[in-house]
């Protein structure tokens, strides 16, 4: 994770408006983009995050869904709702980066 946070600090000195037009625009869709709260749009990125198979921003996600109130079971659910759509292989690699999150935690 500590190269995926050398990188991420490299894109914003490197290309700071780009960074802060993502930023404002990520923003804005939490904020103004409909009435879910914190907590739902939360698992939904993880959700999100595992089903595209992206184990970097499923690790990100699993600890704002932790910052946002989410528990332990509420994010292990969603994780295991994945299943059907994208195959069981898919959904134990995610449940591998959960569980890993949460020894770290």
């Amino acid at each position: 994770m500590n190269e995926i946070k050398e990188n991420f600090k490299y894109f914003i000195s490197e290309h700071k408006e780009i960074y802060d037009a993502y930023s404002n625009y990520g923003k804005l869709v939490h904020e103004k983009g409909g009435p879910l709260d914190a907590k739902t749009r939360a698992l939904l990125k993880v959700s999100t995050s595992s089903v595209v198979n992206n184990k970097y921003a499923l690790e990100t996600h699993i600890r704002k869904a932790f910052d946002a109130s989410c528990t332990k079971e509420e994010i292990e659910h969603v994780i295991l709702l994945t299943a059907p759509s994208v195959g069981f292989p898919n959904m134990m690699e995610s449940m591998m980066i959960f569980r890993q999150v949460l020894e770290n935690k």
